[in-house]
């Protein structure tokens, strides 16, 4: 997910390269029958770039989940989301 957010944002002249883009990701367990099950994934991005870029990052943001291979892949068995911040 973050190399397809990474590469939307690079599509749109904004560099996630080198570190500029990472991400931290969460999941939550749940005991199903005895098995356990990943329920939910979070993703919360950190992304340097300069302000002025937020309003291309936050369309870049609300559609790149809809075109990502893992989230669309796991989307049915497991709620998936994102968030991000702009860092220095």
């Amino acid at each position: 997910m973050t190399g397809t957010f990474g590469g939307a944002l690079e599509a749109r002249q904004i560099d996630a390269s080198n570190g500029k883009l990472t991400s931290e990701v969460t999941g939550e367990i749940e005991v199903d029958g005895g098995v356990l099950v990943i329920r939910r994934i979070h993703a919360h991005y950190k992304l340097r770039a300069p302000e002025s870029y937020r309003e291309t990052i936050d369309r870049v943001h609300a559609m790149h989940a809809d075109h990502c291979p893992v989230a669309r892949s796991i989307k049915a068995a497991i709620d998936v989301s994102t968030s991000y911040e702009l860092v220095d």
